[in-house]
């Protein structure tokens, strides 16, 4: 199949519905080729807009609904950022194709989901820490973050994470206390150590697991 044709079809379209705004965020999905994320069996699928199994039930996100997120997010280059829910890896290099080399770490609680992104990530072009464990804990070895994203459901935003973010940073979650509808969510950290939120609108993602998920 010619990927890269369909890519670029996709991320014009992504583009004409609004959900790509910025240049950072359309280059970055210009140069990460999806379909190296994706199962083989659904490889085909790689550039329809939705969301696809990855195993152990879990999925890579829609295209649309990764756009939203990388553009709510407002990332830039050199800002340290904790992905939490590594998946297949797919958002992970988006997001260092934005932030650059070392400046992500990536973490997922399920072994043969991790080494899955780890594999994927390994063809990635920029360097991403990519760690087993429990998410909801956060990573404290590489904090304070500029940036925070959570791709599961969460309950609430963890505590730890609220913790390991720097003041001025941002806590990206799609926030809800049942499956199936949560809306996503930004907390901006105050000097006080309370938190601004602003909301994006409804989403559904797989529920974040852990000492601090459901």
């Amino acid at each position: 199949m010619e990927f890269e044709s369909l890519r670029a079809r996709m991320v014009e379209r992504l583009v004409d519905e609004g959900y790509i705004l910025t240049e950072n965020v359309r280059r970055a999905f210009e140069a990460v080729p999806r379909e190296r994320f994706v199962p083989s069996e659904y490889r085909a699928r790689s550039y329809v807009d939705m969301p696809l199994p990855i195993g152990e039930g879990q999925t890579i996100s829609a295209p649309s609904m990764v756009a939203i997120m990388l553009e709510v997010s407002d990332l830039s280059e050199g800002l340290n950022t904790l992905e939490i829910g590594a998946g297949s890896g797919y958002n992970a290099c988006l997001i260092a194709q934005i932030v650059g080399d070392d400046h992500l770490v990536t973490i997922e609680r399920i072994h043969t989901v991790y080494m899955q992104a780890k594999e994927n990530l390994k063809r990635c072009s920029k360097v991403v820490d990519v760690v087993h464990g429990d998410g909801t804990e956060g990573w404290p070895a590489k904090a304070p973050y500029d940036r925070i994203i959570i791709t599961a459901a969460a309950p609430d935003l963890p505590k730890p994470l609220k913790e390991q973010l720097k003041v001025g940073g941002k806590l990206i979650a799609p926030v809800g206390k049942t499956a199936g509808f949560q809306t996503l969510t930004v907390a901006i950290k105050q000097p006080d150590g309370s938190f601004k939120e602003k909301r994006f609108g409804a989403c559904a993602f797989v529920p974040l697991i852990g000492t601090y998920g459901f």
